[in-house]
């Protein structure tokens, strides 16, 4: 078993990085990015790759308690470090302390500066009856909070979003500790210290952070249930207010993690989960979906489902009708294949400043992709323990499966969800690494310029800059 992020491994992302945005600037010189995207590239490229390879031997012989110290305070220095930045580099580079283009961050703030005006019953009458749906009342709910309490004060709204951030990457690390070796679960927590993209959403006023901490505390305690010893009514009860959480934030989040959920409890093996608390459980989780059965959160479900195919096809429309003139082509039969390195990273400049900002973060979970196809590999059909893994990967195979198809398959924002538990299979998939799997890891040493050169090709051909 391999215990450490390999430098071998580490160095080649990195350079693999260097090549690549080498290439598509010399390829596509009329677009190439500036020095200021190059820079941040160059830095989150580097945090991740290096420090993934340093940390994960230095923090090898800690104990337990002092690595998830350490975890949550690099965490925490990371995220507050980025807060602080990106409020002033937004500041002087759009006017104010948002993303350029900023449209339902600016939206978030403004109605919850306006709610937190109101008494609670106008808010949660306007929040949760006048506008007919639940889905993306959670977060103007926890600002609106927030706000009524400390005021709308931007920076103190985005400390805290570094503490949830640092928080979700301990959680990490207790939901991996339970599913593979400690050393492969150390290796997932660092991964998630350093994750750019984990990082930069602290600093944008989105739902995502909070969304995520959510998502894996559920996870956690989900997986947790299942596997104490000792369980009452309370711990079965947390993970599925969790899971029923998630739909204040996004409808289809919701609904998969209910889905993991009873997934993991029908195929985890006995000797895991005893059959009397598969029973226990289920019935709970039965229980819950009954009382909000023909409720606003069902017909959310249905409708979401019914007009999957239609909402695809008016995606990929809208795109084309903004000059994305190829954007017909990525269905979801295009896309599902690739559902696990995406998004691909943006070395172009096209206009779309944002993607610039991530596009190191992007190249990271491009070049960490191969793990994950080693890892499912594996569990299919070497190991064939994928048993073992039905909570994690039933909550990410299936919400990537319903984006993929979805007409966003390559939308950063709405790929983000499947991170952390991407992160966990990124670990393990380096853990069972031999001789024959590495072989695949050199193909795939090949292919990550090629993919990077092609998704520059597209993003610029499909605007008709040709």
């Amino acid at each position: 078993m391999i215990t450490c992020f390999p430098k071998t491994i580490a160095n080649r992302g990195l350079t693999l990085y260097l090549i690549s945005l080498l290439l598509v600037s010399v390829v596509f010189f009329n677009y190439a990015m500036g020095v200021v995207w190059i820079v941040l590239g160059l830095l989150e490229v580097s945090l991740f790759f290096l420090l993934s390879n340093s940390l994960s031997l230095k923090w090898s012989a800690l104990t337990a308690k002092q690595y998830l110290k350490i975890v949550f305070w690099i965490a925490f220095a990371l995220r507050v470090a980025w807060v602080i930045f990106s409020y002033y580099f937004y500041l002087f580079q759009t006017g104010q302390p948002f993303e350029y283009g900023a449209a339902d961050s600016i939206g978030y703030h403004d109605e919850a500066v306006w709610l937190a005006g109101e008494p609670w019953k106008n808010v949660f009458d306007y929040l949760f009856f006048s506008r007919g749906s639940y889905s993306d009342s959670g977060y103007p709910l926890y600002l609106t909070f927030l706000y009524k309490i400390v005021g709308p004060n931007i920076i103190i709204t985005r400390f805290l979003k570094a503490i949830w951030s640092s928080w979700m990457c301990v959680l990490i690390y207790k939901l991996a500790s339970r599913n593979m070796e400690e050393k492969a679960a150390r290796m997932a927590g660092i991964f998630a210290v350093l994750m750019p993209n984990l990082i930069v959403y602290c600093g944008l006023h989105m739902k995502e952070t909070e969304m995520l901490l959510l998502i894996v505390a559920f996870l956690e305690r989900a997986d947790y249930v299942m596997k104490s010893k000792k369980y009452n009514v309370v711990n079965i009860a947390l993970p599925i207010v969790l899971a029923f959480s998630l739909f204040l934030f996004r409808t289809v989040l919701g609904a998969v993690a209910l889905f993991s959920f009873v997934t993991a409890l029908l195929f985890a093996p006995n000797k895991v989960v005893k059959k009397g608390r598969k029973v226990m459980i289920a019935f709970w989780v039965i229980l819950a979906v009954g009382v909000l059965a023909g409720g606003a959160i069902v017909n959310e479900v249905e409708e979401l489902w019914l007009n999957r195919n239609t909402n695809q096809e008016t995606k990929r429309m809208e795109q084309t009708s903004r000059g994305n003139q190829w954007a017909k082509y990525a269905t979801g039969t295009v896309m599902a294949p690739m559902v696990f390195v995406l998004p691909f990273s943006t070395m172009v400049d096209t206009g779309q400043e944002n993607q610039m900002v991530l596009h190191g973060g992007n190249y990271v979970r491009n070049f960490m992709g191969v793990f994950v196809l080693i890892a499912l590999f594996s569990a299919l059909f070497v190991k064939k323990n994928w048993r073992d893994f039905a909570l994690i990967g039933s909550f990410v195979i299936g919400y990537l499966i319903v984006i993929s198809l979805s007409g966003f398959a390559n939308s950063e924002r709405f790929l983000l969800p499947g991170l952390p538990c991407l992160v966990i299979i990124w670990a393990y998939g380096i853990s069972i690494l031999n001789a024959k799997s590495f072989k695949f890891v050199k193909y795939w040493f090949v292919i990550v310029p090629i993919m990077e050169i092609g998704w520059a090709y597209f993003k610029i051909g499909s605007r008709g800059f040709f």
